[in-house]
């Protein structure tokens, strides 16, 4: 979707106004929310603005690497004059990080559930990501694109992409990667660290998960419990991206990953499989839980026991592929 050079223009004339700059993203933060974070923090930082980069959960430790990632704080600290919001569909999912500072000036973003929720909304759900969006209309924004932050929107592309897999890709995204990589961004060293490379704990924390794991025709699906991930002695409170694993199986239509989280909710996570072209759309299944994302991947936070959220969860993403694909089956 071309924007409307109004717009763009629009944003970069705020950009260029403004001093103290507050940038957050969501809670338990991917790779494409602290990529998008960094590549719209470093060069406002090179501008010589007062910016400040949060994430209430900080920058996950397999991501701490990218350059810029050690002034990420899990605070704001005082008045600023200017939000963004990167990557986040609601608000509500920055957590905490926004009470008390008011309605965000901007919202750039690629869910297809985003709500609009700021004064100037950039949304493209075409975007494989937040950082292609930011690929595109950093140089709009009169905003210089080194080579870490190159790393930055290489690491949100091919983490959200899974390493180009999802179904999305298309030959302009690839263009894009190719841009990033002239402007000095290390694909090959970005690809390992962000998709093939893991940490001991995650690979203990991958085993409790795939020793649970289940799949009834076309569904394939696990949970990880808050003793799980104490016993792996794993640190954050995602799931360390089994999800990826779970999606490749062969047989498999839809993915479905329940993560227990200490304040009492259960964070879930849908995933389409494979390369199917399919009518399916996860999303659909997530608002009802009070969440989105995209057709091919999307999530929710939900109040309660684990093993309760599940038969819930079961329940109607068994109802949406029995409506999309017809009748599906138990066979436990």
């Amino acid at each position: 979707m071309d924007h409307p050079h109004e717009l763009i223009t629009t944003i970069r004339d705020q950009l260029d106004k403004v001093r103290k700059i507050l940038i957050v993203s969501h809670l338990r933060p991917d790779g494409d929310a602290i990529g998008s974070l960094l590549a719209m923090g470093l060069p406002l930082i090179a501008e010589c603005k007062d910016v400040q980069m949060v994430l209430s959960d900080g920058v996950p430790e397999n991501f701490q690497f990218l350059g810029g990632s050690e002034l990420v704080k899990t605070k704001p600290n005082g008045k600023v004059d200017y939000i963004i919001v990167v990557d986040s569909s609601e608000v509500e999912r920055t957590d905490t990080v926004l009470n008390g500072y008011g309605m965000p000036d901007l919202n750039i973003d690629h869910h297809k559930t985003n709500t609009n929720f700021a004064k100037i909304n950039l949304v493209e759900s075409e975007a494989v990501a937040t950082a292609e969006i930011l690929t595109k209309y950093l140089p709009d924004f009169g905003l210089k694109i080194t080579q870490p932050i190159a790393n930055a929107l290489l690491a949100g592309i091919v983490t959200d992409t899974i390493g180009f897999r999802t179904t999305n890709v298309i030959p302009q995204t690839l263009r894009l990667v190719a841009d990033l990589m002239d402007l000095g961004g290390n694909l090959t060293d970005i690809y390992y660290r962000t998709i093939i490379e893991q940490s001991l704990a995650a690979a203990r924390y991958w085993g409790a998960g795939l020793s649970k794991i289940h799949m009834e025709d076309g569904l394939v699906w696990t949970t990880l419990s808050l003793e799980d991930r104490y016993a792996a002695g794993y640190p954050a409170r995602d799931d360390a991206d089994l999800v990826k694993i779970l999606s490749a199986i062969e047989g498999a239509k839809v993915a479905i990953i329940l993560t227990e989280q200490s304040s009492g909710y259960v964070k879930i996570s849908w995933r389409l499989c494979g390369s199917l072209h399919t009518d399916l759309d996860v999303s659909m299944i997530a608002q009802k839980f009070g969440g989105g994302g995209h057709k091919a991947a999307a999530g929710a936070d939900v109040k309660g026991n684990l093993n309760e959220v599940l038969e819930d969860v079961l329940t109607n993403t068994r109802v949406l592929m029995n409506h999309v694909e017809g009748p599906v089956h138990e066979n436990r």
